[in-house]
């Protein structure tokens, strides 16, 4: 078989199953057993060998049971790192790099800042902080043994170990600053939305997705670890934004802003402590 006859292959049982972007699927996934990128695919060989169809036919039927393409690749990118991903953890998502955004922004000018992430999950926006900030230093914080383990892989293969510290425990997990700055993605999907996601998600681990205050509980803890004029950021879900903007302003925050993400969504909030 030939790659353009095994795409047009995967793409279309892909279809069949309801994937949202069934021709660039089966291109991940075909340039991945091939061992190549997508923009390579046309200049492989004429031919898909046996083994290689077969490989390519089982990663498909995963895909079709709506396994998310991440976890079957075992990697994704974010920001300017490709980190390993699997059901530990949630995927890194482009939204989530508007918050990297607003990190980096508020920390401009602070010299070797000391930065907390709550819920570090992947450790992406952590090692991205890192990656980008090689003066700053990051503290991750997660409830999950598990995801702490995948991150700790990750710090390990982007090369920032001198520089992210991993710790288990809820929220500040014994931590005490001062920080430049807090940054957290906590659960903020609501138990009665679940049920209406894309089948994608419920491969990823609930209690990293589902729950409620989050937002407000590291809001109020982040007063506790603040320097003066240190800012908070958090993410959030659609049409909590403004809740939020709120929240910060009632418990004593000031230049209080919302950020869109890249499809115009209010996303990220923030912050800074008097």
């Amino acid at each position: 078989m030939t790659v353009q006859e095994a795409l047009s292959e995967g793409a279309a049982a892909l279809e069949l199953a309801h994937c949202p972007s069934p021709q660039a699927d089966a291109e991940w996934l075909l340039s991945h057993v091939l061992g190549s990128s997508r923009t390579q695919l046309q200049l492989y060989g004429s031919r898909v060998s046996e083994g290689q169809l077969r490989r390519f036919r089982e990663l498909l039927g995963r895909r079709t049971r709506r396994e998310p393409l991440a976890y079957i690749l075992g990697e994704w990118g974010f920001r300017r790192l490709t980190l390993a991903v699997d059901p530990r953890v949630l995927i890194p998502r482009p939204e989530t790099e508007v918050v990297v955004e607003r990190c980096l922004a508020l920390l401009e000018g602070v010299e070797e800042p000391l930065v907390l992430d709550v819920g570090v999950g992947s450790g992406a926006i952590a090692l991205a902080l890192a990656d980008e900030r090689p003066d700053a230093r990051v503290i991750g914080t997660d409830s999950s043994r598990d995801a702490l383990e995948l991150a700790e892989e990750n710090r390990v293969r982007v090369g920032l170990n001198g520089r992210v510290t991993f710790v288990l425990g809820d929220l500040l997990a014994g931590v005490s600053g001062p920080f430049d700055l807090v940054v957290s993605n906590p659960p903020y999907v609501s138990e009665a939305d679940f049920s209406g996601l894309e089948p994608e998600l419920r491969h990823e681990p609930r209690e990293a997705l589902v729950g409620e205050g989050g937002h407000d509980a590291v809001a109020r803890a982040a007063r506790d670890v603040l320097r003066p004029g240190g800012a908070l950021v958090v993410e959030a879900g659609d049409g909590q934004a403004l809740r939020i903007e709120e929240l910060l302003r009632d418990l004593g925050y000031r230049d209080v802003r919302v950020s869109r993400d890249l499809a115009g969504r209010e996303r990220v909030v923030e912050g800074r402590r008097p």
